[in-house]
């Protein structure tokens, strides 16, 4: 695509261009990996809602169909509602964007990347932020940038960057880092019980790997860039700060919310706002002032409140110092009848995750149009409803927070999950979150990790995680001159502090991990402190949930499907299948046990069910048709189809394609006048081969002698009975003895 300016990376193999498409956007940029080409938008509002006070950033990123060379599915031939990659793609640009706008700029900002061609071979994901990054630039929207974002693998111990989709395949490491020329902005993943030292040399290679990009988008904002436009910044007027600091000083706004539980610091923060409005109404009037000052000044307040006592005092709002971890709980084992559950407490926060399994065919299939893999057995769901935090709201389907929040417990899980060949199910993990003040995507993972214990699910090591949060000083030329990294924030520390920096992992390593920031950038001393800081809160944790349940249960639930793998030979997969899988269709509905074969066409068969009879007959019926064809053999029992029925008796297939007559005489131990009286057909009955002609090899059954042997075999089965009490006295005669 010819545009009149264009840069390029050579050692990434990236493209920016610009000026030829959506000339009217404030910013447009192409980015070209290979041959997927995504194309990025920045566009801004020349003017504020009235009475905003919050910064509205909105990032979409969509993949179209046609970018690969296809239709969409369903009826309706157009893309709909994005998916959960296109969300997850939003929020990875969204968030390394959002802290370099400047303070009091509130214009609505929309970011828009679409995918234009997928090459199957490189992800959009990466070109996505690094576009936004590059339109921003260009544009005249003020913004602190540029960035650049690369992905780090991990193949056969060497770090490789920007590696291509099949490469992923062969790493141990996931690392999605963005940053500046010379600080971390962001970072996302997951590895495969990553050592510390070895992540933070990661970080550090990745740190080098973005420089060519910056250095990149520089030289295309010096041949296409526009002056930054002027915007109005909204703050609060001198007259009301200095009221608001005058009736509520800074002591006032430290004593409402130190040394109190959540619910209790919030409504002393709320009497003290209303004291001021009041003052505020009584020395300015009504219309001279807006909320906008309120809220605005308040924030400020409670900003210096948090990290004073910190950063001074070494305290924290809840008395806690810097390491301390709030109280932990565990709990597995909490509900009857599902698979596997358990509740995770730290502090206010709470966690209840329930496991459930299931047969390989209800792995979820993924649509993605830049490649990569096409269906996933293990699937986490983060549930945050408005009760969590004590208020009311929308409740339904999740939004972007949730599949965000679900999607980084799942991958800091899957590391550490048996392999599919060891362990062929497909794991479910829902996390309902019950109370939230702080990190309750890390109790997901301490929840999950226990509820697939509590399961069965023969796990590689335990998981926890853990959010470090930061509270910073600067210097007045900006940089940073005072620190404290703080372990297991609260969501106060979350919302007021500098930092969510998430990990989690086992005691050899790590496993997940995510970056946000709200300043402008992370020193790499920083980021050292708090990796190492984690792991020593993670070890701590995992402690305590090995007292919950040490190791995972060696048998699984009663509730939860059985599972037994056969091997055919593959070149009878399409018999078992039969045609428009009419076989295997039978084959389950006379079971009742579930039938999987194995995408790799290697012969493997899953048989699930939670019957001993139904799985046994299941692999009867799958070894008489791929294993060498069974005979329907005399005096063996089998649970077999009636196929018709005559006046004379009915035809029952005891094995695929055998089957033989159960004469009208042996159909019940009473005079059966007609056939279609006792069955008919498809019915599932239980008969006895009684006989099998040696000249023509019909088949005699009797489902009279089949039935009474089994009722025999229950009664011998069953507990002897207990002896009656002793009958009262009485004038009558007594009973006559039972009979045996």
């Amino acid at each position: 695509m010819n545009q009149k300016h264009s840069v390029t990376v050579p050692s990434l193999g990236i493209k920016f261009s610009t000026g030829s498409l959506a000339q009217l956007a404030n910013g447009a940029v192409v980015v070209t990996v290979g041959e997927t080409n995504v194309m990025v938008t920045a566009a801004v509002a020349a003017t504020m809602k009235p009475g905003q006070d919050f910064f509205p950033l909105t990032v979409d990123y969509r993949e179209k169909y046609a970018a690969a060379g296809r239709f969409p599915g369903g009826y309706f031939k157009r893309e709909g509602r994005p998916s959960e990659k296109e969300i997850l793609t939003s929020r990875l640009c969204d968030r390394p964007c959002r802290p370099l706008f400047p303070e009091g700029f509130l214009n609505e900002v929309q970011i828009i990347g679409q995918l234009l061609s997928a090459d199957q071979k490189n992800e959009a994901d990466i070109p996505m932020v690094n576009g936004a990054s590059a339109a921003l630039a260009i544009s005249d929207i003020p913004w602190n940038g540029p960035i650049g974002a690369v992905r780090v693998a991990q193949i056969d111990g060497q770090f490789v960057a920007n590696p291509t989709i099949e490469q992923m395949f062969q790493s141990s490491l996931d690392l999605i880092y963005v940053g500046n020329e010379k600080d971390m902005l962001m970072i996302e993943g997951s590895a495969d019980q990553l050592t510390e030292e070895r992540f933070i040399e990661a970080l550090e290679f990745a740190h080098q790997a973005i420089q060519p990009i910056i250095a990149a988008i520089r030289e295309l904002v010096a041949l296409a860039g526009k002056p930054k436009a002027t915007f109005a910044l909204v703050g609060a007027t001198p007259e009301a700060r200095a009221i608001i600091e005058r009736v509520v000083p800074a002591e006032r706004v430290s004593a409402a919310i130190f040394g109190k539980e959540k619910q209790a610091r919030s409504n002393a923060v709320k009497l003290l706002k209303e004291e001021a409005k009041t003052a505020l109404l009584a020395e300015l009037g009504e219309g001279k002032f807006t909320d906008v000052d309120l809220n605005v000044v308040f924030e400020d307040l409670q900003y210096k409140a948090y990290r004073k006592t910190v950063l001074e005092r070494g305290v924290r709002a809840d008395g806690r110092d810097a390491k301390t971890i709030r109280p932990l709980s565990a709990e597995v084992g909490v509900l009857p009848r599902v698979h596997g559950s358990a509740v995770f407490q730290r502090g206010d926060t709470q966690s209840l995750v329930i496991t459930t399994l299931g047969p390989t065919k209800e792995c979820q299939d993924m649509d993605g149009l830049t490649g990569g893999a096409t269906s996933k057995s293990f699937i986490l769901h983060y549930n945050f409803p408005p009760f969590s935090v004590g208020e009311t709201g929308r409740f339904g389907s999740p939004g972007r927070r949730e599949i965000g929040h679900g999607a980084l417990a799942e991958r800091s899980l899957v590391p550490v999950l048996p392999p599919e060949d060891a362990f062929p199910y497909t794991i479910r993990l829902v996390s309902e979150i019950m109370a939230s003040n702080g990190s309750t995507s890390m109790a997901s993972i301490c929840g999950g990790c226990l509820a697939l214990m509590d399961a069965g699910v023969p796990i590689i090591a335990p998981v926890a995680g853990i959010s470090c949060g930061l509270m910073t000083e600067n210097a007045a030329d900006g940089s940073i001159s005072k620190w404290v990294t703080i372990t297991d924030i609260l969501g106060e520390e979350d919302h007021f502090g500098d930092m969510d920096f998430k990990l989690a992992g086992t005691t050899k390593g790590i496993t997940g991990f995510q970056l946000d920031l709200k300043i402008h950038g992370l020193p790499f001393e920083i980021a050292k402190t708090a990796i190492f800081q984690a792991r020593d809160a993670r070890i701590e944790i995992l402690k305590k949930m090995l007292a919950a349940i040490p190791a995972p249960r060696k048998d699984l639930s009663t509730y939860a499907p059985r599972i037994q793998t056969i091997q055919i030979d593959p070149e009878k997969i399409g018999l078992l299948i039969g045609p428009g899988g009419k076989t295997i269709r039978r084959i389950t509905e006379v079971t009742g046990a579930q039938i999987d074969i194995a995408e790799d066409d290697s012969g493997k068969v899953f048989i699930y069910s939670n019957n001993a009879d139904s799985m046994s007959r299941a692999v009867q019926e799958i070894d008489a048709l791929c294993g060498g064809g069974a005979q329907i053999e005399v005096g063996k029992t089998y649970n077999g189809r009636v196929t018709s029925t005559k006046e004379f008796g009915a035809f029952v297939e005891c094995l695929p394609g055998k089957e033989g007559l159960v004469h009208i005489s042996e159909l019940a131990d009473f005079r059966v006048r007609r056939t279609e009286d006792v069955v008919k057909v498809g019915d599932s009955i239980w008969v006895k081969c009684v006989g099998v002609d040696e000249r023509s090899g019909k088949v005699r059954l009797s489902r009279k002698i089949a039935m009474k042997e089994r009722e025999q075999a229950e009664q011998q089965a069953a507990p002897a009975a207990a002896p009656a009490p002793a009958a009262p006295a009485t004038s009558e005669a007594p009973a006559a003895p039972a009979q045996s």
